[in-house]
């Protein structure tokens, strides 16, 4: 085993991190650095600092990313349309090369020699977070523990913890995994793990049940600049103030929520339930806004382009060559994306009841039912039959056998 002068550990507090700390030390009698990141989770991270310190943490970097999240990495995968496998906004997975880029940084700045992280040998933030550590320092060590030592499962790791006195958040008053951040909260395993098993109430963070949310909906009307979300009601906010109005918005009239089995990037098929107030509204906008300002070839072949760039958000590969040449194409759809889509949220459901933009496509006098000049409806006529020559020849070539 290759000495290990120094660790930086991607810290959160919970259950894995928190026991990861000892086990470094332990087994490569190494410093342990800690790098807590700030994603707008609404956690108190100075409870967490001290935790990290008092379990063995030579130091504690509290790194505030909030705004870097929201501008650098939300606002551009919202552009992107991306949604893995058509339901998960990707609330998790677009978080990981943020913290493992700042932990990249923080190592070179410490002259680590190593960087570390709590990921399962079944999950994918394991690839998540190395991948971008290859991406960015190829050369540092990567220790990923839960693929190195005796600890099996959950139940060892809280044991674990428990001989060396480390309190855990795993609890019967809380038998699941949660990640929360600005974007969504997630929650897997444990109880969960059932797919037939309906999710309790009290589990949810950020949204009301449908059921006692208001009986009156509320109206919002959200104006989109190339792509990226600018206002609420008419009122500028910048893109972490935006999204965190939102959440409250939509989560009090229960939009957001997702029950799903996805495929993970290992091949193993995982239940999650997750929470995405402010991005279900802000995508269900945005998507609805390109139906009047993006052209139809444009528009269909941007879909394909979504499910690929979400797929490259999901498998970790955030920083790649193909992502960034897909920013490139994405960016120049975005730019004639500029207009205000107006929303109904009740009882759960996201409603788009209008849309309107400067340099919209839609143009009423060639839609209209009515009688107008522009379309002459007698050239339909030859379009139809050049549009269905194939069919036409393939029919006469099938009466002749």
């Amino acid at each position: 085993m290759k000495k290990v002068k120094k660790v930086v550990l991607a810290y959160s507090g919970g259950l894995d991190t928190s026991i990861i700390i000892p086990w470094l030390k332990e087994t490569y009698d190494c410093e342990v650095i800690a790098m807590i990141a700030d994603l707008g989770q609404h956690e108190d991270l100075s409870a967490a600092k001290v935790k990290a310190q008092k379990t063995g943490a030579s130091k504690v970097f509290v790194e505030d990313l909030k705004k870097e999240f929201a501008e650098n990495y939300l606002m551009p995968m919202l552009k992107s349309g991306a949604v893995y496998e058509g339901r998960y906004y990707l609330g998790t997975a677009i978080a990981r090369p943020l913290i493992a880029k700042r932990q990249i940084e923080i190592a070179q700045k410490e002259k680590a020699d190593a960087v570390s992280h709590g990921a399962t040998g079944k999950g994918n933030d394991q690839v998540r977070f190395e991948l971008t550590f290859k991406a960015l320092d190829p050369d540092k060590k990567i220790i990923a523990p839960w693929r190195e030592w005796d600890i099996k499962s959950r139940t060892d790791a809280v044991a674990y913890a428990k001989a060396r006195g480390i309190p855990v958040p795993v609890t019967a008053a809380k038998p699941y995994s949660s990640d929360r951040n600005l974007w969504h909260v997630s929650y897997e395993g444990g109880i969960l793990e059932d797919p037939w098993k309906e999710p309790d109430e009290s589990m949810f963070e950020m949204t009301r049940s449908p059921d006692k949310t208001p009986n009156k909906p509320v109206y919002v009307e959200i104006y989109f600049e190339k792509g990226i979300p600018q206002k609420i009601d008419g009122t500028n906010y910048a893109p972490y103030e935006l999204i965190s109005k939102l959440n409250k918005l939509a989560g009090a009239h229960g939009v957001g929520r997702v029950d799903m089995v996805e495929n993970r990037l290992v091949g193993i098929k995982s239940r999650g339930v997750y929470e995405t107030p402010a991005g279900t509204v802000l995508q269900t906008a945005l998507t609805d806004l390109e139906s009047i300002t993006t052209d139809r070839d444009t528009a269909h072949y941007k879909r394909l382009i979504a499910e690929k760039y979400a797929e490259l958000i999901y498998f970790g590969q955030w920083f790649s060559p193909l992502r960034e040449a897909l920013d490139g194409f994405i960016n120049i759809v975005s730019n004639q994306v500029t207009g205000t889509v107006r929303l109904k949220l009740f009882k759960g459901n996201c409603m788009v009841v209008g849309r309107k933009a400067p340099k919209s496509l839609y143009n009423p006098d060639l839609a209209t039912f009515e009688e107008e000049e522009i379309y002459n409806q007698k050239d339909a006529e030859g379009f139809i039959n050049l549009f269905g020559l194939p069919l036409k020849v393939q029919a006469k070539i099938k009466k002749m056998k």
